[in-house]
């Protein structure tokens, strides 16, 4: 079996070292066919934009050997789709100069330090073409300017706002200098391809300092793909589409592929034909329905699409490292503060529609693809739209009324349904440690089974439904509320009798009475009297009060509970 590249981003090291590849290098032929000027692709983390940028810049990259011979990059692309087409893409093989930037790493928590770690990209990327210094087919002020740009100044001299602002401005058209040098000097216009823009200004919103860095970006943007005589074409990729009049001011020549879009569906992703071919690679043909549910789930225009993360990273674990179940792997790669963000800032209407995409159904919202992260939490659709763009919901029908168009989406798949009960179920966790639980205690010390019943159903209304949680999920919500009752401790499934109760508090003081809960669940409203005489039942076959009692216990009483979606009955057990 061919080597998984878990974690590998350039395109020659999986053909350097013959890892798994999936063929997309007809996004060349696409780009070069049917792309803009620039192209802007927006697609949900970890999609696979990085290897992609990583094959347009070895397709493309005109690179020389230590002996300055031209390397032949046919290499690369024997057998692979893009060989088979029309001439003139082949003669586009190697012959221009490339920038290629990523923006990934600005993820600091001051503008400052964001802004300079972007200056440190954009050096790299002059050292990388430092051929270009004492050339003689730049002009002495060419030169002079080049060799300026290698030479970034050191933080510890960058004394006040002043020496910052210098510096940085002079980064924020140093993208164009580099085109123009590189131009003059190969006497070829230059490709530049730009990672993950939107990162700097999705770190930006949540660190305070967003109008900054779009002010730096915006100024990075318009020198390098608006001014910019020297540019032959540029693909730009990130996440979200960050709204045109704030960042793309007046690139009339930008052409825009979202999830949303139709056109380049398959160059992002995994087919369903490609993800069955790979699980049958790797001897994992019978869990195909598997994978479907987990890691399935997305539209991209009218193509059905896999996340790529996740199945390589499902491959890897199942054929390889021999796990047996699946994961959510994405939930540890891609950035889920806005669903955080989402459930603690969720009003009624918010939760309600929650509770309909938990239990597996569908939302109606009007879509729109112009938005700023300052504009997400300034109506509920903006928040919609922001996670339809990221991932976390998908499309399954949409309609026109007037001029608006109106998306129904759901939850994509198991696995992002997982983050969201993640998320929830901590969200509820904190609600639940929040909350005075000695209205609570002393109802069950008093043996108040109305107060206990009205408090923890007045708790549950407050909380987001997880898939009409089973008795494991009450069993562990209502133990949680028990820790801290005066003098007593809490235990879960301790033997006693012929079984294990649920939960039995054990007073410090012998004297007084442990507390024994029976937890119980229905479905409908109506059986849950049901439920509490089942309890009953079961505290009596199983002899619990007895083997409490047997433990030297003086005394013991017990409560039958019954569950129902947000509902909670308790009853009085009487022997």
């Amino acid at each position: 079996m061919k080597k998984i590249g878990i974690g590998y981003e350039d395109y020659k090291e999986f053909i350097d070292e013959d890892m798994y590849y999936i063929d997309k290098t007809m996004l060349i032929d696409d780009i070069v066919e049917r792309g803009g000027k620039v192209t802007l692709f927006t697609r949900p983390r970890r999609f696979g934009k990085t290897l992609a940028l990583s094959m347009l810049r070895t397709f493309f990259e005109l690179e020389y050997d230590y002996d300055g011979n031209v390397i032949d990059k046919r290499r690369y692309f024997e057998g692979k789709k893009i060989m088979n087409a029309d001439e003139k893409i082949l003669d586009m093989m190697g012959k221009y100069p490339v920038i290629k930037l990523s923006l990934k790493s600005a993820k600091q928590p001051r503008f400052k330090s964001a802004a300079l770690q972007l200056r440190d990209e954009i050096v790299s990327e002059f050292n990388r073409h430092d051929y270009l210094k004492d050339s003689d087919k730049l002009s002495e002020k060419e030169n002079e300017l080049f060799c300026e740009l290698l030479r970034p100044r050191k933080r510890d001299e960058l004394r006040d706002d002043k020496d910052f602002n210098e510096e940085i401005d002079r980064y924020a058209t140093a993208l164009k200098t580099l085109s123009e040098c590189l131009k003059k000097y190969h006497n070829k216009n230059v490709i530049i391809l730009l990672d993950e823009y939107d990162v700097p200004l999705e770190n930006a919103y949540y660190e305070g300092f967003y109008k900054e860095m779009v002010g730096f970006i915006r100024s990075f943007f318009e020198s390098a793909l608006k001014t910019n005589d020297a540019l032959e074409r540029a693909v730009i990729t990130g996440c979200l589409r960050i709204s045109k009049e704030s960042i793309f001011t007046g690139l009339n020549h930008l052409q825009i592929s979202s999830i949303y879009n139709n056109g380049y569906e398959e160059a992002f992703g995994f087919t369903q034909e490609e993800t069955e071919a790979m699980l049958i690679d790797y001897g994992m043909e019978d869990r195909i329905s598997e994978a479907k549910e987990w890691y399935d789930g997305y539209l991209f225009g009218q193509t059905e699409i896999y996340n790529p993360w996740s199945i390589i990273k499902y491959v890897s674990s199942i054929a390889i490292n021999n796990m047996q179940f699946p994961q959510a792997y994405w939930a540890n790669t891609s950035s889920n503060q806005i669903i955080k963000d989402m459930i603690w800032h969720a009003d009624e209407e918010m939760k309600r529609e929650l509770d309909i995409l938990i239990n597996g159904g569908t939302i109606e919202k009007q879509i729109h693809e112009d938005i700023t992260y300052d504009d997400i939490h300034e109506s509920e659709d903006n928040l919609w739209n922001f996670l339809f763009f990221t991932g976390y919901m998908k499309k399954v029908s949409e309609r026109r009324e007037d001029k608006y168009i109106y998306l129904t989406m759901k939850i994509p798949n198991t696995e992002i349904a997982s983050i969201y009960e993640t998320q929830i179920r901590n969200w509820f966790d904190k609600q639940v440690k929040s909350e005075d639980r000695s209205v609570l205690h002393k109802a069950v010390l008093d043996g108040d089974t109305e107060g206990i019943a009205g408090y923890v159903t007045r708790l549950l209304k407050k909380s987001i439904s997880v898939f009409d949680s089973g008795e494991s999920f009450y069993h562990g919500f209502f133990l949680s509320l028990l820790y801290g009752v005066p003098d007593y401790a809490p235990r879960s499934n301790r033997e006693e009798g012929d079984g294990r109760p649920d939960i039995v508090l054990y007073p410090d003081n012998p004297t007084d009475p442990a507390i024994i809960f029976e937890i119980k669940t229905r479905k409908k409203y109506n059986e849950m009297e049901a439920g509490l005489k089942e309890a009953y039942a079961q505290i009596k076959d199983k002899e619990y009060e007895e083997g409490v009692l047997e433990d030297g216990y003086m005394g013991v009483k017990s409560y039958g509970i019954c569950f129902c979606k947000k509902s909670c009955i308790v009853g009085s057990y009487e022997g």
